[in-house]
């Protein structure tokens, strides 16, 4: 494995344990900061907010900078926005810092799969940034774990120490590692901004949204299945959540592989299907424990698979703004985290079961087949240079 692609994966796992490890710190951090559980979780809001806002501007900022210079400012963003967050005094400077740790995160992810691709060997192009992604499912795998139990047992600031650790890491491997790739030509922010007037971005970003979107309505709610219907312990649920992680590591990589042989577009169709068949399984069948295990393995596996083809699909139809598109993606992701965590919430307010999210899961996904058949369709009328 290319160095180069480890250092990308460093700051997956950077951002992982950033966006993740802040769900099991929230009523560590609500005690010392003496607010409420809902208005601690507004931090969680906060990070996604800065995804969003900071993913497209920071990548216009950036456009004429060559890629290790890029990468190298936006993983020393991340090591110390993140140490604020050890030393903020009260709840608002906190708040400050998880928006500002997450300006660096869509933009990092952005410019980090158009260079992964540019790394990659020939044909290999979605495996190369599958393992910049990897960094992000290892985090859910072990650092969000590390995280959550460093903030339990000692400080909840420590935890932001290890991120900012991790992050300082990620610069360095990054400055060591990454070959000095040319920037390309100079764009500006009109040609940028032009990708967004092509019906095939906005069909992109709605796959991303709603389709992708499915996996945050089981996610969100997966301790209260686990608990309520599968009938596991409390204390059962952080070590069942492993299993969660360990799938999405694993289709992460499968993703990236089925993306280099048959493209994007059709895999990103298929990894749909399947998500939304798995939904349904879900959704009947986690009264039984053993096979409530099976589908949390399986789920996260099949969800992560998905990343891959996507961010390949984004990066083939944004010819001239690949890394705005991309980095915008990663905005688009969080909307489907927010857009899957309301929706699957709906059916529980009204008082079904709390498997009923699940059957909001396989709309989402199949509302995604439906768009991704759309832009297959659109791109089959145009005349192709690349096949997407």
């Amino acid at each position: 494995m290319k160095k180069s692609l480890i250092a990308l994966s460093l700051g997956g796992l950077t951002i992982g344990i950033t966006e993740f490890v802040m769900m099991g710190l929230l009523p560590d951090i609500a005690s010392d900061m003496k607010v409420s559980i809902p208005v601690a979780g507004y931090l969680i809001s906060a990070y996604a907010l800065g995804v969003v806002i900071g993913a497209p501007l920071l990548v216009i900022a950036g456009r004429n900078y060559a890629p290790k210079k890029m990468l190298l400012i936006l993983a020393l963003m991340l090591a110390v926005f993140n140490a604020l967050s050890i030393i903020a005094p009260n709840y608002n400077v906190l708040f400050a810092s998880r928006f500002l740790s997450g300006l660096p995160h869509g933009a990092f992810f952005g410019v980090g799969a158009v260079v992964a691709s540019r790394l990659a060997d020939k044909g290999k192009e979605a495996q190369a940034i599958s393992i910049m992604f990897a960094g992000l499912t290892i985090a859910n795998l072990i650092g969000v774990p590390i995280g959550t139990y460093i903030g339990h047992h000692f400080i909840w600031r420590y935890t932001f120490v290890l991120i900012a650790i991790v992050g300082l890491l990620t610069f360095f491997a990054i400055y060591l590692w990454m070959p000095n790739l040319e920037k390309g030509e100079s764009v500006n922010m009109k040609t940028q901004l032009q990708f967004f007037k092509k019906t095939e971005a906005w069909l992109i970003i709605g796959i991303t949204a709603i389709g992708f979107g499915g996996l945050f309505a089981w996610i969100s709610y997966i301790a209260p299945l686990l608990i309520n219907v599968s009938k596991f312990s409390p204390e059962d649920v952080s070590s069942i959540l492993i299993l969660a992680g360990l799938g999405m590591v694993v289709g992460n990589f499968v993703g990236g592989k089925l993306a280099d042989r048959f493209s994007p577009a059709p895999t990103t169709l298929a990894l749909l299907l399947v998500m939304s068949t798995d939904l349904v399984l879900v959704y009947f069948f986690s009264f039984n424990q053993y096979m409530s295990l099976f589908l949390t393995f399986l789920t996260g596996a099949i969800s992560f698979s998905v990343i891959a083809p996507i961010q390949m699909l984004m990066i083939r139809t944004a010819k001239g703004a690949e890394m705005i598109a991309s980095a915008s993606l990663q905005g688009s992701f969080n909307i489907g985290n927010a857009l899957g965590a309301f929706l699957g919430g709906l059916p529980l307010a009204a008082g079904f079961s709390y498997s009923s999210p699940n059957l909001i899961g396989v709309v989402m996904s199949i509302i995604g087949m439906i768009i991704t058949f759309i832009l297959m369709r659109l791109h089959q009328k145009q005349v192709q240079v690349q096949p997407i």
